[in-house]
């Protein structure tokens, strides 16, 4: 039987959880392989990326710095990575390297066991950073219609429009605007790093103005619950942790890899469970 090769480039990735992640993927789907961290250095990361090319692994994940910067590395790109311009997952196939991006429909996997798609939504998602392009192009690609970018720096949100399909309807915002029209939103989805610890007292925006029985997401993980989520279930609404956008993630990713179907089940309590111990 032919053992499958997958691993994690990235700097730093040794606290990473995708080693167990996997693992348990493959003890599910009952196929022998082993999941390797590959830790490097960002000013030799042209000649190791060669190295592990070559090296008869089979896939790997990509984390930060490296997201961009391993697409000239590879043969082609699927359609919705080449979009977003990020890569999270390659592939060897038929000797060719095959780049994908597995965050936005990982956790548009995610946010779909809460509360199922529906073109009526409306979805305001804050931030427009690396994380927000990928989630954004999978929320239009998946039938969204209405969702519209708070940030900062509006310029850069309005840079996010050239993912839009046809039919998609975006207002971008100031963080100041999107706190006014809050009421009017079904879903909000935070996507910056803002709250993340050790900045656990942080808040992106004031959720006074939160319709009644909205869905806040949060993707920050640590902590598990956030200030945003913590100020959410203060009042009333229905909270979404980023862990599970960890998970969802990698299940597709896996899914490319092994052309296997695998079921969360247990693992997303099992994953909350090491995450609040690390």
């Amino acid at each position: 039987m032919k053992i499958l090769k997958l691993g994690l480039i990235g700097h730093p990735v040794e606290h990473s959880l995708s080693p167990w992640i996997h693992t348990q993927f493959m003890e599910q789907a009952g196929i022998e392989g082993e999941y390797k961290l590959y830790p490097i250095e960002p000013d030799v990361f042209d000649e190791k990326i060669t190295a592990l090319l070559q090296s008869g692994i089979d896939g790997f994940n990509i984390t930060v710095p490296y997201k961009q910067r391993i697409i000239s590395f590879l043969d082609e790109l699927d359609p919705d990575a080449a979009k977003i311009g990020a890569v999270n997952t390659a592939v060897r196939k038929n000797g060719k390297w095959i780049g994908y991006n597995t965050d936005g429909s990982g956790y548009v996997r995610a946010l779909e066991q809460l509360i199922p798609a529906q073109e009526s939504l409306h979805v305001l998602m804050l931030g427009a950073g690396g994380a927000a392009r990928g989630i954004y192009r999978a929320l239009v690609a998946n039938g969204y219609r209405y969702v519209d970018i708070g940030n900062r720096t509006v310029s850069k949100a309005e840079q996010l429009l050239q993912l839009q399909e046809p039919e998609t309807i975006t207002e971008v915002l100031s963080y100041e605007e999107a706190q006014k029209k809050l009421e009017s939103y079904d879903i909000i989805i935070h996507t910056s790093s803002v709250g993340m610890s050790p900045h656990d007292h942080e808040q992106i925006i004031s959720l006074a103005n939160l319709k009644p029985n909205a869905v806040v997401s949060d993707i920050v993980y640590k902590p598990i619950e956030t200030m945003l989520l913590r100020s959410a279930k203060q009042q009333g609404a229905t909270i979404h942790h980023g862990h599970s956008m960890l998970l969802y993630q990698a299940q597709y990713a896996f899914e490319i890899w092994s052309g296997q179907q695998v079921i969360i089940g247990d693992l997303l309590n099992q994953l909350e469970q090491r995450l609040t111990e690390a």
